[in-house]
């Protein structure tokens, strides 16, 4: 059963000026934010460049190829972060003078993942500098791969370090033992971001440019885009880059392909959240990755044809839907395994199907963990000609760091996962078929060593009631810009009783509602998607739910998006 409980407030709100709701004061306060000056999210305010470890001799190698006309190959990774840091490294090397400029995204199937020996084989001719995004800090031969041909490499990762580094030029991660930058939640695409910007102002400093330098805001789209898609934590840094990017697409100057992508997801551009970026445009370029190659994705991203964006979105989106149909049927599969399963004492789950795709994995992993409420991993054959091998996503619950619980059991079995990586709430592995059975029990071993019983009983957090007659379009716009929303950093989430005056079926699985607030008897328009499963919702009912934005045929009201309904 999931509980209800209230988001508590970490201080008293002040200073606010009259036009920010009470509500929304007390949302920010909810999340820490006591004051106007901590959602400022002014460029000016970004973490200095120059805080980041290795970012001296990163920026001494770029700029020596740049002045000695190299050959630089961009290393990227086959999801969302990893195609926007590609992009945003091709386009920003570009435009402070890399002339040479390639990139190369490792197919998951046939190169496995970043930069492996599979993948620096593939490179023919070799490049004399190959610059990773979103990847390389775990890989250690693949970076001996590259060094044994002659070919120096920076590494720009944000994933946690394993217990050997490779043997790289230059290093930029966060994330490094004893790194100084104070953020650790930086995406890949940001790492990659801060190191051009470090790089423009050493350039600038050698007296480079003639006249006006380059303009590194105009990747800030991209930069936006791959923080939300990767579900970073949404700390005061990452908001900045966020709604930069977010008010760069607003306002029209979004690059060709996320304007496509957005519209090829029935978004408005106008009024872009970061819940569109999250739920319409991230999917669509992962899916590439998933069951294609992200190559499509980053075209998208770096061409300026408006009309190619467009061709390039539209084949995304038919991959999408074709992850989604996937994705469905997989979901099912898994749900039909645990069946029950909440009624014994299995704490971390692990599933496998051999029909199942290796691109798809870590969603359905998602989703059950969602479900039962408990870390899962899943997994799929490697690839249809391997069935030898198993490749499977981790994704975790609150106080249990996936990643962490993967090392303890490579230190105590070792050799029964082949290769790991990842962070607190989301990781890969990679081990033989026949191990799986010792690897799933030592998984369920290691979950009910580390995760106490109460951690089990899922809660969503809400920010208490709506008082009577707040409904209103007006926060209801507040609330939709007054983010950007994120990971860490929630939508609001209200907790209300209402009385359901009447409902409709929508599809087959949606519904739409007529709630009545009780203490005021004021009616509420409210959907709930996927809720209807053949029996009406309660008559008397408690709710949790956004306040959003209908916009039907040009004309806007307030709608409740419930997200979870009971009896009341």
């Amino acid at each position: 059963m999931l509980q209800l409980r209230l988001r508590e407030s970490s201080g008293v709100p002040s200073g606010w000026p009259a036009s920010v709701h009470p509500v929304l004061q007390h949302i920010y306060a909810a999340r820490g934010v006591l004051g106007p000056a901590e959602i400022e999210h002014r460029l000016a305010r970004l973490l200095s460049p120059q805080m980041l470890g290795g970012m001296p001799q990163a920026v001494d190698l770029l700029t020596e190829a740049i002045r000695g006309d190299w050959t630089i190959l961009i290393a990227g990774d086959y999801d969302c972060d990893g195609a926007t840091g590609t992009a945003v490294a091709v386009r920003g090397l570009r435009l402070l003078g890399a002339k040479r400029v390639s990139y190369a995204i490792p197919n998951r199937f046939t190169h496995g993942y970043g930069l492996s020996p599979a993948l620096v084989a593939s490179l023919q001719p070799s490049p004399q500098l190959i610059v990773t995004v979103d990847n390389g800090v775990a890989s250690v031969a693949g970076v001996a791969a590259a060094k044994a041909r002659g070919i120096r490499v920076i590494v720009t990762d944000h994933h946690l370090p394993g217990e050997q580094l490779p043997d790289v030029d230059a290093m930029v991660n966060p994330n490094l033992a004893g790194d100084p930058f104070p953020s650790k939640m930086l995406a890949g695409v940001g790492v990659m971001f801060y190191l051009l910007l470090a790089l423009r102002a050493q350039l600038r400093e050698q007296g480079t440019f003639n006249g006006a330098e380059p303009d590194l805001s105009v990747l800030l789209d991209l930069v936006a885009l791959g923080t939300v898609a990767d579900l970073v934590p949404l700390d005061f840094n990452n908001r900045v880059l966020v709604e930069a990017g977010l008010q760069r697409i607003r306002s029209g100057r979004g690059c060709a392909g996320i304007t496509a992508l957005v519209e090829a997801g029935k978004r408005s551009v106008a009024t872009l959240c970061s819940s569109d970026l999250g739920f319409a445009v991230g999917p669509r370029l992962n899916a590439a990755g998933r069951l294609e190659d992200m190559r499509l994705g980053v075209e998208c991203l770096l061409t300026d044809d408006v009309a190619q964006a467009r061709g390039y979105a539209e084949q995304l989106s038919a991959i999408n839907q074709e992850r989604r149909d996937l994705q469905a049927s997989m979901v099912a599969e898994a749900e039909q395994m645990v069946v029950g399963l909440t009624d014994i004492d299995a704490v971390g789950v692990a599933l496998y199907e051999p029909s199942w795709h290796a691109g798809i994995v870590g969603l359905v992993a998602s989703k059950l963990k969602d479900r039962l409420h408990r870390p899962v991993i899943a997994f799929a054959p490697a690839s249809e000609d391997d069935v030898d091998n198993l490749r499977g996503s981790a994704r975790s619950i609150a106080g249990f760091h996936i990643r962490d619980a993967l090392a303890a059991i490579d230190a105590r079995q070792p050799g029964l996962i082949e290769r790991f990586g990842g962070h607190a709430m989301a990781a890969g592995l990679s081990l033989k078929a026949c191990d799986y059975p010792r690897f799933k029990a030592a998984f369920d071993a290691i979950a009910r060593e580390l995760i106490d019983a109460e951690r089990l009983q899922a809660v969503l957090y809400t920010d208490g009631e709506l008082p009577p007659g707040a409904a209103t379009l007006m926060l209801a716009r507040q609330l939709r810009h007054a983010g950007p929303w994120g990971q860490a950093f929630p939508e609001p989430l209200f907790d209300n009783r209402f009385e359901c005056a009447s409902w409709k079926v929508m599809g087959e699985r949606h519904l739409r509602l007529q709630l009545r607030d009780p203490r005021d008897g004021a009616m509420h328009d409210a959907v709930m998607f996927n809720a209807y499963h053949g029996q009406p919702p309660p008559s008397s009912l408690r709710a949790a739910y956004e306040l959003t934005i209908n916009d039907w045929q040009g004309r806007e009201s307030p709608r409740l998006l419930l997200r979870h309904i009971e009896p009341a």
